[in-house]
């Protein structure tokens, strides 16, 4: 039943540094980390922040008289599917990944089968299902707790928290001046303006969970995850009652070491210095923009000096 099931759910805003703590979580002996974004929304979801928002990203909704087959395809986990099904054009083509789409699908029908539908419940047999069909998956006996991650699902953790008793969200967030200058790679960049008024929702959903729900909602600076990876998330570890390894400090797949994050994320060398040279990347105009922009989130998350180190 959801209500026992441990989900641990990674949020970040784009390029805060989310998928760099997904990778260091990865090598941990006691979590099932999803090898991939995971993208648990559904097109159903329609609400005030969906303009905003991939709903990919969201908590899901499900159609009340779907059936559990409906309720499969309906969540996009769309990088997964991918791999698993076109392996061709993922970017991911290059990870060894023995998985099967269909076989996930029967699994996850058999686990709903014993529990009633909803959104807890289908989300709790979806990772179930995720590591059961994952043939190559580096298994230690020792996992607990279910890791995923998923890009801005901040927002929704009071949905989360909410739905399954036991689930922690854990909110990365990064220095706005280096994860605006990393969005400017992509392809199709956001503008200053769209960004930092999508950076500054994440950080007022984390700041305002993290009062309501103290004990499992956590927010902790890419700055202290990079630059002392294992205290930040041994705190984290220890929170869940789970040991701290000295894995935490390497990035990897699957257990394998990572020579750097991408293409999971913009972020190839996760290093302070790398940090603060993509940040020095802006203009002085850009920098002051993004800065006005931040306005108190500036001090709250103690980036005043950052610019200055």
């Amino acid at each position: 039943m959801s209500s026992e099931f441990r989900l641990v759910m990674l949020s970040a805003m784009y390029e805060n540094g989310g998928n760099v703590t997904h990778r260091l979580f990865d090598g941990h002996k006691q979590m099932y980390v999803y090898p991939f974004e995971s993208q648990i929304g559904t097109r159903y979801v329609v609400d005030h922040m969906s303009s905003a928002f991939p709903v990919k990203y969201r908590w899901p909704v499900f159609s009340l008289d779907a059936t559990p087959d409906q309720d499969y395809f309906a969540i996009i986990d769309e990088e997964c599917k991918v791999r698993a099904r076109t392996p061709h054009v993922s970017k991911f083509r290059h990870m060894p990944f023995e998985f099967s789409d269909d076989e996930r699908r029967e699994i996850y029908k058999r686990y709903v089968a014993k529990t009633e539908r909803s959104a807890s419940n289908n989300i709790a047999a979806f990772f179930r299902a995720t590591f059961d069909a994952w043939k190559d998956y580096n298994r230690t006996g020792k996992e607990k707790v279910y890791v995923g991650y998923s890009p801005i699902i901040v927002i929704d953790a009071d949905k989360i928290l909410n739905a399954l008793p036991k689930a922690h969200v854990v909110h990365v967030v990064r220095n706005p001046w280096s994860a605006y200058a990393d969005t400017k790679k992509r392809p199709v960049p956001m503008s200053l303006q769209n960004y930092m008024r999508a950076w500054v929702l994440n950080q007022y959903h984390a700041l305002l969970f993290n009062e309501k729900y103290p004990d499992r909602m956590h927010v902790v600076r890419t700055e202290d995850v990079i630059g002392d990876p294992i205290n930040t998330l041994g705190r984290i570890c220890r929170k869940l009652s789970l040991d701290v390894y000295d894995s935490l400090a390497t990035p990897t797949w699957n257990g394998s070491e990572l020579n750097e994050v991408y293409p999971w994320g913009t972020i190839r060398k996760a290093t302070s210095e790398a940090n603060l040279a993509t940040a020095n990347e802006l203009s002085d105009q850009e920098k002051a923009e993004v800065r006005d922009y931040a306005g108190r989130y500036i001090e709250d998350f103690d980036y005043t000096s950052f610019l200055k180190e």
